[in-house]
């Protein structure tokens, strides 16, 4: 069953600001740590891509936060959501307590898609509750 569905739009451009303003320290606050490792290595590479991962990082993890219902409150902040990619390159959501237990107790599951075009990055977050 569905329990809620999420969706958000970023200006990259709106994020290559901030981190120009801010710095790692936008990152930082962002990312969690396995995130915040692939944004280093991608935009030490190129910093283009980077800011891109960091954009569709920043629009799941608000789409997300809208299909639990909760916002940017507790359990849910930023860096105890993290938006990982399995080896086939598939997003997953890994979250880290308090949240991942609110989350299990909950018993919900969920769904992450990310894209992202010259200037724009979205996301879409299926979270469905499982049956009892």
């Amino acid at each position: 069953m569905i329990h809620g569905i999420g969706t958000d739009l970023c200006d990259i451009r709106r994020i290559e600001a901030t981190v120009g303003r801010q710095g790692d320290r936008f990152a930082e606050r962002v990312l969690g740590d396995a995130e915040l490792a692939v944004w280093r290595q991608r935009a030490s590479r190129w910093p283009a891509r980077g800011m891109r991962y960091l954009a569709t990082r920043f629009s799941a993890k608000e789409a997300f936060s809208k299909a639990i219902g909760l916002g940017m409150r507790m359990p849910m902040s930023w860096k105890l959501c993290e938006v990982l990619n399995d080896a086939s390159g598939k997003p997953y959501i890994a979250l880290h307590e308090p949240l991942k237990g609110w989350f299990e107790a909950q018993g919900l599951s969920a769904h992450v898609t990310v894209t992202d075009e010259a200037y724009y990055a979205a996301s879409f977050v299926v979270v469905e509750k499982q049956a009892p």
